[in-house]
Protein backbone atom coordinates (compact mmCIF):
# COMPACT_ATOMS: atom_id res chain seq x y z
CA UNK A 1 0.00 0.00 0.00
CA UNK A 2 1.17 3.52 -0.79
CA UNK A 3 2.22 5.37 2.36
CA UNK A 4 2.50 9.12 2.65
CA UNK A 5 5.58 10.59 4.31
CA UNK A 6 4.65 13.48 6.58
CA UNK A 7 6.83 16.56 6.90
CA UNK A 8 8.15 15.10 10.15
CA UNK A 9 9.13 11.84 8.43
CA UNK A 10 10.99 13.87 5.81
CA UNK A 11 12.89 15.74 8.50
CA UNK A 12 13.69 12.55 10.42
CA UNK A 13 15.36 11.19 7.27
CA UNK A 14 17.36 14.43 7.07
CA UNK A 15 18.43 14.18 10.71
CA UNK A 16 16.70 17.52 11.47
CA UNK A 17 19.52 19.24 9.57
CA UNK A 18 17.75 22.66 9.36
CA UNK A 19 17.67 22.84 13.17
CA UNK A 20 21.29 21.97 13.91
CA UNK A 21 22.95 24.51 16.16
CA UNK A 22 19.62 26.15 17.07
CA UNK A 23 17.54 26.64 20.19
CA UNK A 24 14.12 25.37 19.17
CA UNK A 25 10.56 25.81 20.39
CA UNK A 26 7.97 23.28 19.20
CA UNK A 27 4.18 23.57 19.03
CA UNK A 28 3.00 19.99 19.39
CA UNK A 29 0.27 17.65 20.57
CA UNK A 30 -0.17 13.83 20.62
CA UNK A 31 -0.31 13.63 16.81
CA UNK A 32 3.22 15.01 16.47
CA UNK A 33 4.75 11.59 15.80
CA UNK A 34 6.74 10.03 12.99
CA UNK A 35 6.06 6.73 11.22
CA UNK A 36 7.55 4.86 14.19
CA UNK A 37 5.27 6.69 16.65
CA UNK A 38 8.15 8.69 18.06
CA UNK A 39 7.02 12.11 19.28
CA UNK A 40 8.68 15.22 17.84
CA UNK A 41 9.54 16.51 21.32
CA UNK A 42 11.31 13.26 22.20
CA UNK A 43 13.11 13.18 18.85
CA UNK A 44 14.36 16.76 19.16
CA UNK A 45 15.41 16.26 22.78
CA UNK A 46 17.81 13.49 21.79
CA UNK A 47 19.04 14.84 18.43
CA UNK A 48 22.70 15.91 18.67
CA UNK A 49 23.22 19.56 17.83
CA UNK A 50 19.58 20.54 18.45
CA UNK A 51 18.59 22.23 21.69
CA UNK A 52 14.90 21.77 22.45
CA UNK A 53 14.32 24.82 24.63
CA UNK A 54 10.52 25.03 24.95
CA UNK A 55 7.27 23.31 24.09
CA UNK A 56 4.01 25.10 23.36
CA UNK A 57 0.67 23.40 24.03
CA UNK A 58 -2.45 24.20 21.94
CA UNK A 59 -6.02 23.43 23.00
CA UNK A 60 -6.00 20.01 24.78
CA UNK A 61 -2.30 20.36 25.67
CA UNK A 62 1.08 19.03 24.56
CA UNK A 63 0.23 15.45 25.51
CA UNK A 64 -3.55 15.82 25.00
CA UNK A 65 -4.79 15.67 28.58
CA UNK A 66 -7.41 18.48 28.50
CA UNK A 67 -11.00 18.43 27.21
CA UNK A 68 -12.37 21.00 24.75
CA UNK A 69 -12.61 24.61 25.88
CA UNK A 70 -10.70 23.80 29.09
CA UNK A 71 -7.77 26.09 29.88
CA UNK A 72 -4.48 24.23 29.59
CA UNK A 73 -1.99 24.48 32.44
CA UNK A 74 1.71 24.85 31.73
CA UNK A 75 4.69 23.55 33.66
CA UNK A 76 7.30 21.09 32.37
CA UNK A 77 6.88 18.23 29.97
CA UNK A 78 6.93 15.00 31.95
CA UNK A 79 9.01 13.13 29.36
CA UNK A 80 11.61 15.66 28.26
CA UNK A 81 11.68 18.00 31.26
CA UNK A 82 11.43 20.94 28.85
CA UNK A 83 9.40 24.02 29.92
CA UNK A 84 5.87 24.08 28.52
CA UNK A 85 3.96 27.25 27.64
CA UNK A 86 0.18 27.11 27.25
CA UNK A 87 -1.40 28.54 24.11
CA UNK A 88 -4.93 27.93 25.36
CA UNK A 89 -5.87 29.73 28.55
CA UNK A 90 -8.93 31.60 29.76
CA UNK A 91 -8.67 34.73 27.56
CA UNK A 92 -8.20 35.42 23.86
CA UNK A 93 -4.79 36.94 24.67
CA UNK A 94 -3.70 33.58 26.07
CA UNK A 95 -3.89 32.04 22.59
CA UNK A 96 -0.70 33.76 21.38
CA UNK A 97 2.85 33.17 22.63
CA UNK A 98 4.12 35.92 24.89
CA UNK A 99 7.12 37.68 23.32
CA UNK A 100 9.28 36.85 26.36
CA UNK A 101 8.67 33.13 25.76
CA UNK A 102 10.42 33.44 22.40
CA UNK A 103 13.51 35.19 23.74
CA UNK A 104 16.61 33.14 22.95
CA UNK A 105 14.84 30.90 20.42
CA UNK A 106 16.28 30.49 16.92
CA UNK A 107 13.31 28.61 15.43
CA UNK A 108 9.68 27.68 16.04
CA UNK A 109 8.36 24.37 14.68
CA UNK A 110 4.66 23.52 14.26
CA UNK A 111 3.68 19.86 13.79
CA UNK A 112 0.02 19.07 14.56
CA UNK A 113 -2.57 17.10 12.60
CA UNK A 114 -5.49 19.22 11.37
CA UNK A 115 -8.88 17.77 10.34
CA UNK A 116 -9.86 20.05 7.46
CA UNK A 117 -12.62 22.08 9.17
CA UNK A 118 -12.35 25.77 9.94
CA UNK A 119 -13.67 25.29 13.50
CA UNK A 120 -10.63 23.23 14.47
CA UNK A 121 -8.43 25.56 16.49
CA UNK A 122 -4.93 24.26 15.78
CA UNK A 123 -4.45 26.20 12.54
CA UNK A 124 -5.30 29.42 14.40
CA UNK A 125 -2.78 28.53 17.10
CA UNK A 126 -0.32 28.17 14.23
CA UNK A 127 -1.34 31.50 12.69
CA UNK A 128 -1.13 33.47 15.94
CA UNK A 129 2.28 31.96 16.66
CA UNK A 130 3.41 32.89 13.14
CA UNK A 131 2.33 36.48 13.76
CA UNK A 132 4.39 36.72 16.95
CA UNK A 133 7.34 34.91 15.34
CA UNK A 134 7.22 37.35 12.43
CA UNK A 135 7.43 40.31 14.80
CA UNK A 136 10.32 38.66 16.65
CA UNK A 137 12.14 37.71 13.41
CA UNK A 138 12.21 34.04 14.38
CA UNK A 139 12.03 31.50 11.52
CA UNK A 140 8.87 29.38 11.58
CA UNK A 141 8.68 25.82 10.23
CA UNK A 142 5.49 23.87 9.49
CA UNK A 143 5.87 20.10 9.14
CA UNK A 144 2.97 19.31 6.85
CA UNK A 145 0.37 16.55 7.26
CA UNK A 146 -2.61 15.34 5.18
CA UNK A 147 -6.03 16.92 5.13
CA UNK A 148 -8.20 13.90 6.09
CA UNK A 149 -11.11 15.21 3.98
CA UNK A 150 -9.01 15.54 0.77
CA UNK A 151 -7.61 18.70 -0.75
CA UNK A 152 -10.14 19.04 -3.56
CA UNK A 153 -13.58 19.53 -2.04
CA UNK A 154 -14.50 22.97 -0.71
CA UNK A 155 -17.83 23.57 1.01
CA UNK A 156 -19.21 26.54 2.86
CA UNK A 157 -19.21 30.28 3.26
CA UNK A 158 -16.49 32.67 4.40
CA UNK A 159 -16.48 33.99 7.96
CA UNK A 160 -17.89 37.51 8.16
CA UNK A 161 -15.93 40.16 10.05
CA UNK A 162 -18.40 40.30 12.95
CA UNK A 163 -18.20 36.53 13.38
CA UNK A 164 -14.43 36.10 13.71
CA UNK A 165 -13.42 33.94 16.67
CA UNK A 166 -11.07 31.13 17.58
CA UNK A 167 -13.33 28.76 15.61
CA UNK A 168 -13.13 31.01 12.54
CA UNK A 169 -10.39 33.61 12.82
CA UNK A 170 -9.99 34.27 9.09
CA UNK A 171 -12.29 34.16 6.01
CA UNK A 172 -12.05 30.50 5.02
CA UNK A 173 -14.88 28.00 4.32
CA UNK A 174 -16.15 25.34 6.71
CA UNK A 175 -14.39 22.68 4.61
CA UNK A 176 -11.36 24.38 3.09
CA UNK A 177 -9.53 21.54 1.33
CA UNK A 178 -6.05 22.71 2.40
CA UNK A 179 -3.27 21.30 4.52
CA UNK A 180 -1.89 23.15 7.54
CA UNK A 181 1.20 24.07 5.54
CA UNK A 182 -0.87 25.49 2.70
CA UNK A 183 -3.00 27.46 5.16
CA UNK A 184 0.19 28.81 6.75
CA UNK A 185 1.24 30.16 3.36
CA UNK A 186 -2.19 31.70 2.78
CA UNK A 187 -2.39 33.28 6.26
CA UNK A 188 1.14 34.67 6.06
CA UNK A 189 0.37 36.30 2.73
CA UNK A 190 -3.16 37.54 3.34
CA UNK A 191 -2.70 38.65 6.95
CA UNK A 192 0.70 40.25 6.38
CA UNK A 193 2.46 38.44 9.21
CA UNK A 194 5.89 38.97 7.66
CA UNK A 195 6.86 35.57 9.00
CA UNK A 196 9.99 33.82 7.70
CA UNK A 197 7.99 30.70 6.87
CA UNK A 198 9.22 27.33 5.67
CA UNK A 199 6.76 24.53 4.97
CA UNK A 200 8.27 21.05 4.91
CA UNK A 201 6.03 19.26 2.37
CA UNK A 202 4.82 15.71 2.56
CA UNK A 203 5.90 13.14 0.02
CA UNK A 204 3.30 11.03 -1.78
CA UNK A 205 0.13 12.93 -0.81
CA UNK A 206 -2.34 13.60 -3.64
CA UNK A 207 -5.03 16.27 -3.44
CA UNK A 208 -7.85 13.77 -3.93
CA UNK A 209 -6.69 11.57 -1.04
CA UNK A 210 -8.97 10.94 1.91
CA UNK A 211 -7.28 9.69 5.08
CA UNK A 212 -7.74 6.02 4.20
CA UNK A 213 -5.74 6.60 1.00
CA UNK A 214 -2.62 7.75 2.87
CA UNK A 215 -1.60 4.47 4.53
CA UNK A 216 -1.12 6.40 7.78
CA UNK A 217 -2.66 5.40 11.11
CA UNK A 218 -5.19 7.94 12.39
CA UNK A 219 -4.22 9.30 15.80
CA UNK A 220 -6.97 11.27 17.56
CA UNK A 221 -5.92 14.95 17.25
CA UNK A 222 -8.24 15.82 20.16
CA UNK A 223 -10.26 13.82 22.72
CA UNK A 224 -13.49 13.93 20.70
CA UNK A 225 -12.00 13.23 17.27
CA UNK A 226 -11.39 9.47 17.59
CA UNK A 227 -11.48 8.42 13.92
CA UNK A 228 -11.21 9.75 10.38
CA UNK A 229 -14.96 9.04 10.08
CA UNK A 230 -15.48 11.59 12.85
CA UNK A 231 -13.52 14.16 10.87
CA UNK A 232 -15.69 13.56 7.80
CA UNK A 233 -18.93 14.61 9.53
CA UNK A 234 -17.33 17.31 11.69
CA UNK A 235 -17.69 20.27 9.24
CA UNK A 236 -21.45 20.05 9.76
CA UNK A 237 -21.88 18.54 13.17
CA UNK A 238 -19.55 20.84 15.11
CA UNK A 239 -22.36 23.39 14.77
CA UNK A 240 -24.14 21.37 17.45
CA UNK A 241 -21.91 23.11 19.96
CA UNK A 242 -24.06 26.18 19.31
CA UNK A 243 -27.22 24.37 20.48
CA UNK A 244 -28.45 22.36 23.46
CA UNK A 245 -28.39 19.18 21.34
CA UNK A 246 -25.77 16.62 22.36
CA UNK A 247 -23.25 16.20 19.57
CA UNK A 248 -22.33 12.83 21.06
CA UNK A 249 -19.59 13.98 23.42
CA UNK A 250 -19.31 11.49 26.23
CA UNK A 251 -20.02 8.59 23.84
CA UNK A 252 -17.72 6.42 21.74
CA UNK A 253 -18.87 8.09 18.48
CA UNK A 254 -18.99 11.87 18.98
CA UNK A 255 -20.32 13.95 16.06
CA UNK A 256 -21.42 10.82 14.19
CA UNK A 257 -24.36 10.52 16.56
CA UNK A 258 -26.43 13.28 18.11
CA UNK A 259 -29.62 13.70 20.08
CA UNK A 260 -31.37 14.82 23.25
CA UNK A 261 -33.89 13.41 25.74
CA UNK A 262 -36.77 15.14 23.95
CA UNK A 263 -35.97 13.88 20.41
CA UNK A 264 -38.21 11.37 18.63
CA UNK A 265 -35.74 9.49 16.42
CA UNK A 266 -38.31 8.28 13.90
CA UNK A 267 -39.81 11.74 13.41
CA UNK A 268 -36.35 13.27 13.02
CA UNK A 269 -35.18 10.73 10.45
CA UNK A 270 -38.41 11.00 8.47
CA UNK A 271 -37.93 14.79 8.32
CA UNK A 272 -34.29 14.45 7.20
CA UNK A 273 -35.09 11.90 4.51
CA UNK A 274 -37.30 14.50 2.82
CA UNK A 275 -34.17 16.52 2.01
CA UNK A 276 -32.63 13.67 -0.05
CA UNK A 277 -29.16 14.55 1.23
CA UNK A 278 -26.42 12.99 -0.93
CA UNK A 279 -24.15 10.21 0.28
CA UNK A 280 -25.71 9.73 3.72
CA UNK A 281 -28.31 7.68 5.61
CA UNK A 282 -29.55 7.99 9.17
CA UNK A 283 -30.18 5.32 11.81
CA UNK A 284 -32.15 5.70 15.03
CA UNK A 285 -29.99 5.48 18.15
CA UNK A 286 -30.16 5.91 21.89
CA UNK A 287 -27.19 6.87 24.06
CA UNK A 288 -26.32 8.17 27.52
CA UNK A 289 -23.42 10.67 27.59
CA UNK A 290 -20.83 10.15 30.32
CA UNK A 291 -19.98 13.88 30.37
CA UNK A 292 -20.93 17.23 28.79
CA UNK A 293 -24.55 17.81 27.71
CA UNK A 294 -27.11 15.48 29.30
CA UNK A 295 -24.51 13.65 31.33
CA UNK A 296 -26.07 10.47 32.69
CA UNK A 297 -29.37 11.15 30.90
CA UNK A 298 -30.77 8.86 28.21
CA UNK A 299 -30.95 10.56 24.80
CA UNK A 300 -32.63 9.66 21.52
CA UNK A 301 -31.31 10.74 18.16
CA UNK A 302 -29.68 9.55 14.98
CA UNK A 303 -26.41 8.13 13.75
CA UNK A 304 -24.91 9.51 10.53
CA UNK A 305 -23.83 6.80 8.10
CA UNK A 306 -21.80 8.17 5.18
CA UNK A 307 -22.53 5.89 2.23
CA UNK A 308 -20.60 7.82 -0.44
CA UNK A 309 -17.80 10.02 0.85
CA UNK A 310 -17.31 11.70 -2.54
CA UNK A 311 -20.95 12.79 -2.76
CA UNK A 312 -21.43 13.53 0.95
CA UNK A 313 -21.78 17.21 1.88
CA UNK A 314 -21.13 17.48 5.62
CA UNK A 315 -22.06 21.15 5.98
CA UNK A 316 -25.33 20.82 4.05
CA UNK A 317 -26.12 17.72 6.10
CA UNK A 318 -25.36 19.43 9.42
CA UNK A 319 -27.46 22.49 8.63
CA UNK A 320 -30.34 20.23 7.54
CA UNK A 321 -30.08 18.39 10.88
CA UNK A 322 -30.29 21.52 13.02
CA UNK A 323 -33.02 22.93 10.82
CA UNK A 324 -35.04 19.76 11.41
CA UNK A 325 -34.40 19.80 15.16
CA UNK A 326 -35.55 23.42 15.41
CA UNK A 327 -38.60 22.82 13.23
CA UNK A 328 -39.73 19.79 15.23
CA UNK A 329 -38.82 20.82 18.80
CA UNK A 330 -38.45 24.58 19.04
CA UNK A 331 -40.27 25.56 22.24
CA UNK A 332 -40.48 21.88 23.24
CA UNK A 333 -36.82 21.23 24.06
CA UNK A 334 -34.58 22.73 21.39
CA UNK A 335 -32.64 25.91 22.18
CA UNK A 336 -29.68 27.86 20.87
CA UNK A 337 -26.64 28.10 23.13
CA UNK A 338 -26.66 31.46 24.94
CA UNK A 339 -23.53 31.43 27.10
CA UNK A 340 -20.07 32.63 26.02
CA UNK A 341 -18.27 30.49 23.47
CA UNK A 342 -14.58 30.56 22.54
CA UNK A 343 -13.97 33.88 24.35
CA UNK A 344 -16.93 35.64 22.68
CA UNK A 345 -20.04 36.59 24.68
CA UNK A 346 -21.88 39.05 22.40
CA UNK A 347 -22.53 36.81 19.36
CA UNK A 348 -24.52 33.54 19.50
CA UNK A 349 -22.26 30.49 19.39
CA UNK A 350 -24.20 29.05 16.44
CA UNK A 351 -23.53 32.23 14.43
CA UNK A 352 -19.81 32.08 15.27
CA UNK A 353 -19.67 28.51 14.01
CA UNK A 354 -21.61 29.39 10.85
CA UNK A 355 -19.55 32.55 10.29
CA UNK A 356 -22.84 34.37 9.67
CA UNK A 357 -26.27 34.82 11.24
CA UNK A 358 -27.94 33.90 7.94
CA UNK A 359 -28.41 30.24 8.85
CA UNK A 360 -29.88 30.78 12.33
CA UNK A 361 -32.16 33.62 11.21
CA UNK A 362 -33.29 31.56 8.23
CA UNK A 363 -34.03 28.52 10.37
CA UNK A 364 -36.09 30.67 12.72
CA UNK A 365 -37.94 32.18 9.73
CA UNK A 366 -38.72 28.77 8.22
CA UNK A 367 -36.60 29.12 5.07
CA UNK A 368 -36.04 26.00 2.91
CA UNK A 369 -32.60 24.42 3.03
CA UNK A 370 -31.39 25.85 -0.28
CA UNK A 371 -32.15 29.37 0.89
CA UNK A 372 -30.26 28.80 4.17
CA UNK A 373 -27.21 28.01 2.03
CA UNK A 374 -27.75 30.82 -0.47
CA UNK A 375 -24.48 32.40 -1.59
CA UNK A 376 -22.30 29.73 -0.01
CA UNK A 377 -21.22 28.11 -3.30
CA UNK A 378 -20.14 31.47 -4.72
CA UNK A 379 -18.05 32.17 -1.63
CA UNK A 380 -16.46 28.73 -1.84
CA UNK A 381 -15.55 29.39 -5.47
CA UNK A 382 -14.03 32.73 -4.50
CA UNK A 383 -11.90 30.96 -1.91
CA UNK A 384 -10.84 28.34 -4.47
CA UNK A 385 -9.36 31.16 -6.55
CA UNK A 386 -7.70 32.81 -3.55
CA UNK A 387 -6.03 29.64 -2.35
CA UNK A 388 -4.66 28.50 -5.72
CA UNK A 389 -1.19 30.07 -5.50
CA UNK A 390 -0.63 28.70 -2.00
CA UNK A 391 -1.21 25.03 -2.87
CA UNK A 392 1.72 22.62 -2.65
CA UNK A 393 0.25 19.36 -3.95
CA UNK A 394 -1.30 18.14 -7.20
CA UNK A 395 -3.86 15.50 -8.04
CA UNK A 396 -2.56 12.05 -8.80
CA UNK A 397 -2.09 10.86 -12.36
Amino acid sequence: MRRVKTGLDVWVEQGFAPLKGKRVGAIVNPTSVDSNFQHLADLLARTPGVHLAALFGPEHGVRGEAQYMVAVDADRDRRTGVPVHSLYGSTFESLSPRPEWLEGLDALVFDIQDVGSRYYTYVYTMALAMKVAGAAKIPFYVLDRPNPLNGVTIEGNLVGERYRSFVGLYPIPNRHGMTAGELARLFNDEQGFGCELTVVPMQGWRREDFWSDTGLPFLPPSPNMPTADTALVYPGMCQGEGTNVSEGRGTCRPFEQFGAPWVDSDALIARLEREQLPGVRFRAVGFTPTFDKYRGVSCNGAFIHVTDRDAFLPLRTGIAIFQALYELWQGRGFAWREDAYEFVDDVPAFDLLCGTDQVRRGIEAGWPLNRLLEGFDAQAQEFARRRERHLLYARGS
